[in-house]
């Protein structure tokens, strides 16, 4: 499937498609558009939107993307509710202090962005982040 965000990738539009190809769609392709293109590129490719305001797997009722994909495709692993708390801390601004790790993962994703503004780059540099990331949070999880 094809899968559409807002380009210039950061926290939640990195997390996302890491939860996308690692347990959604692992033959997911993701496209980038300007946030004022999002709905004419969805309708010309048929990709499904994400992390974009309007869509449905965006920022709801204080919730961010990554948690809106967790509750559409009911995955409901532990870790990745541990992860999804990290996500949503480092993602929405409000939030910031609310997880002892998102000013961290803030700063990651920040520098990343500044070492590879490619975001299909991104994502590929990014990813090994996020697994390492999870790891942990199922080790914290399995810790109890």
């Amino acid at each position: 499937m094809k899968w559409l965000t807002r380009s210039h990738v950061h926290v939640d539009r990195v997390a996302c498609p890491w939860l996308i190809t690692r347990f959604i769609d692992n033959e997911a392709e993701f496209l980038f558009a300007p946030q004022n293109r999002i709905a004419a590129v969805a309708a010309e490719t048929g990709a499904i939107p994400f992390d974009a305001p309007g869509v449905e797997l965006g920022h709801h009722a204080g919730k961010c993307s990554f948690e809106a994909l967790l509750a559409k495709y009911e995955l409901t692993d532990a870790a990745l509710l541990r992860l999804a708390k990290i996500i949503h801390a480092a993602d929405v601004a409000a939030d910031l202090d609310t997880d002892p790790l998102a000013r961290g993962v803030e700063a990651i994703a920040a520098g990343f962005s500044l070492r590879f503004p490619n975001d299909e780059e991104n994502l590929l540099q990014q990813f090994p982040v996020y697994d390492a990331l999870y790891a942990w949070c199922r080790l914290q999880v399995a810790k109890g």
